[in-house]
């Protein structure tokens, strides 16, 4: 008669800490409600009177599986954890009248998505729940002020193709791709901020090209393009604040990369016939170099600046 009771009880207080355990997860914003459960995620299974069951977490393997004593191996992967809690407790019947099972997701490592490039906190995040692209750029940090003007989704075949506009498959058949106006997506102009991001999505936002203005001018560097695709020298100038008082305007020169040779050439620009109307203003692409000397320099101070930019120092990115 007393086992009896004792058993009584036990299960009196299985329920009463299942029905706890059940409010707990209806709770609204319950981290596991809705979750789905994947390789590399770690769970700890609750459950009550079958010790054999350690209380911590167990890694679920590559395969979407879970082994466990007396259970043995069940399928986690594809799952909820409230889908898995009723696939362990159907298991554990055999062993245990009434059995009650509950699941905590330690750590979610199954919905990676990778963000890289011009973003605050480039690297591997994971996806709690549905996530538009807007929302994992914030997860990211938002991104930097020299980020360019697209962004950049890349999703593995096998998911699905990108449901946007212009999206293609790549050479090896392995992502669908597309590109899309940064700026767009951040002021939600365009259907791709709303875009859910898929575990093993690649986001990439470029970081912007650069001019670079150099010699006699208020503020000398690279100048992110941004959303341009190419800026005139005069807007070149605007941002390098314009021209000081020793300027050689008729001596100016734009350095630019030839890609068939590889060779850089010299390009001149007479800066007086611009301002004056009389010579239109040219486009700089980008990467190329705007010199503009001291009216009394020398061929070798080009030679100088030119060297500067090939080896990365003494340039400013203004941003």
């Amino acid at each position: 008669m007393k086992r009896t009771k004792i058993i009584r009880i036990e299960w009196l207080l299985a329920a009463a800490s299942a029905a706890t355990l059940a409010a707990q997860a209806s709770l609204p914003g319950n981290p596991t409600m809705g979750y789905i459960l994947g390789p590399n995620d770690q769970i700890v299974v609750h459950a009550l009177l079958v010790p054999e069951i350690p209380e911590k977490p167990i890694r679920i393997e590559s395969d979407g599986s879970l082994n466990l004593p007396l259970v043995g191996r069940v399928d986690a992967g594809g799952l909820t954890a409230r889908q898995l809690e009723s696939a362990i407790a159907a298991r554990l019947g055999v062993f245990v009248e009434h059995p009650q099972v509950s699941i905590d997701v330690a750590e979610q490592g199954s919905q990676p998505v990778s963000v890289l490039g011009a973003v605050k906190n480039p690297g591997v995040h994971q996806l709690r729940g549905p996530k538009s692209l807007v929302e994992v750029l914030s997860i990211a940090g938002g991104v930097e002020q020299d980020a360019g003007y697209i962004v950049r989704i890349e999703r593995h075949t096998e998911r699905g193709a990108l449901p946007l506009a212009g999206a293609t498959v790549d050479p090896t058949g392995q992502f669908s791709v597309a590109e899309v106006n940064l700026e767009d997506v951040m002021d939600g102009k365009h259907a791709a901020g709303a875009l859910i991001v898929k575990p093993d999505d690649v986001i990439t936002v470029p970081r912007a090209r650069l001019v670079y203005v150099i010699g006699e001018v208020k503020r000398s560097g690279g100048f992110p393009m941004h959303e341009k695709r190419n800026i005139s020298v005069l807007q070149a100038l605007s941002l390098a604040e314009g021209l000081t008082r020793t300027a050689g305007m008729s001596g100016a020169r734009v350095l630019r990369n030839n890609p068939d040779t590889g060779e850089r050439e010299e390009i001149p620009i007479n800066l007086k016939s611009i301002f004056d109307g009389k010579s239109p203003d040219p486009a700089l692409l980008p990467e190329d170099i705007l010199f503009v000397p001291n009216s009394m320099a020398k061929s070798s101070a080009l030679r100088a600046v030119e060297a500067a930019i090939q080896m990365g120092t003494g340039v400013v990115i203004w941003k």
